[in-house]
């Protein structure tokens, strides 16, 4: 019966429990409603991720005591390494900026790597790590919110952005930086929440209450307790949503007015907004790069927005249809939602690395506070959103019928 019990997984997208017991190694399974990719089962996973996880550490530990990038203009040389960003910043009072550079970039990482080791290792030897489904939540709920690929990704639209004013060379601390951003997107692609959780199930041998709320989640049993509770939720969950995306609306608006950084060269400030800075990209042949800010700062922002508000619309006034062109509609918002931090990472690198006083130096505009928060609301807005209410009135249909039967 508890084989059976966690065989059955609940799709987090529509709600419909699947059966998933006859899932063999290096095959994943999707939800026949929705589509989405509900477990996968991965070869040598656990030695895996734990493989990636510690590679991964030892190249971050790597990648601070070294140069990260040089910058030379006019016989004036700088060389920051990352550590020495955050000084900077923290300096010249964008405290901010530093927050978010040290928690997306350093912190949260961290703990999602100590986290999967400090799980993953009790769990190939069969132990039931202390606290264990309280941190492998917390790993999920940390997920979004690590942006290293990002950061590399800002990090080499930034000196695109300056290889024509001055000469720019890489240290040894970037190299070692993006190995720990290749092994930690390997340990993530590794993670299966599902089989993890089904892991630490079979080692928590004394512990049934938690294997009483495994069975409760996938009952059919439905009470009138449940459907009020289910309705308290969507309430919550839509006030929350429009909350949010109003006022991602508020951070939008100046946002793209003010300029997102200034530059001061001989003495004279050129401030730039966002499409300020596209169009110089555009006018000095820096096609793709480009296209990628436009699309990752503005096209992106406006078109999360108005997904999410038409997502929340239609499940406020239960629209039935559409449902599997809505869910698409959302996978998409909470993807690329996150990717429109590079310029924020852009404006970081810039400020860092370009401080030589009135000769040239690039500071923070307004907008760079602005639009983090247009990234920070509409990533919660997306996730305080509960995609299960698209499929609602699918859903009381599958209960009605179960009930009949």
């Amino acid at each position: 019966m508890d084989d059976q019990s966690n065989s059955i997984v609940e799709c987090h997208e529509c709600a419909l429990s699947v059966d998933i017991s006859q899932l063999i190694e290096r095959h994943k399974a999707l939800c026949p409603r929705c589509g989405l990719v509900l477990t996968t089962k991965h070869h040598n996973a656990l030695d895996r991720i734990v493989a990636y996880s510690i590679t991964a550490i030892l190249f971050l530990l790597l990648s601070l005591p070294f140069e990260f990038l040089a910058f030379q203009s006019n016989g004036i040389e700088r060389k920051i390494d990352i550590l020495t960003s955050l000084t900077i910043l923290n300096e010249n009072d964008y405290h901010v900026l530093a927050l978010l550079e040290v928690l997306t970039i350093f912190i949260i990482p961290v703990l999602i790597l100590f986290s999967l080791i400090y799980i993953i290792m009790p769990l190939r030897k069969g132990i039931y790590p202390r606290g264990g489904q309280y941190i492998l939540k917390l790993i999920y709920k940390l997920l979004p919110w690590s942006m290293v690929e990002i950061f590399v990704v800002g990090v080499l639209v930034s000196l695109i952005k300056i290889i024509s004013l001055a000469d720019i060379s890489l240290g040894p601390s970037f190299y070692a930086y993006i190995l720990f951003s290749l092994a930690m997107t390997a340990a993530v692609l590794h993670m299966d929440k599902h089989q993890l959780q089904q892991l630490l199930n079979s080692s928590e041998l004394k512990k049934s209450e938690e294997e009483n709320q495994i069975h409760s989640s996938v009952s059919n049993t439905a009470t009138r307790q449940n459907h009020l509770n289910l309705m308290i939720k969507k309430k919550i969950s839509i006030q929350k949503t429009w909350a949010l995306l109003i006022t991602s609306i508020v951070f939008y608006i100046p946002a793209n007015l003010l300029p997102i950084m200034n530059t001061r060269f001989l003495g004279q400030d050129e401030p730039s907004t966002i499409l300020g800075g596209v169009i110089l990209l555009w006018k000095m042949g820096s096609y793709p790069i480009a296209a990628v800010i436009f699309i990752a700062s503005v096209a992106v922002p406006m078109a999360k927005m108005l997904i999410l508000a038409w997502l929340n619309y239609s499940v406020h006034h239960q629209h039935s249809r559409f449902s599997k062109e809505r869910i698409k509609l959302y996978r998409f918002a909470e993807f690329v939602g996150r990717w429109s931090m590079v310029d924020v990472y852009v404006v970081i690198i810039l400020v860092t690395l370009i401080q030589l006083g009135n000769t040239m130096s690039i500071y923070p505009g307004g907008a760079a506070l602005a639009f983090s928060g247009v990234v920070i609301t509409t990533m919660l807005a997306a996730m305080s959103f509960e995609p299960q209410f698209i499929w609602q009135t699918e859903n009381n249909f599958y209960s009605e019928e179960n009930n009949d039967k």
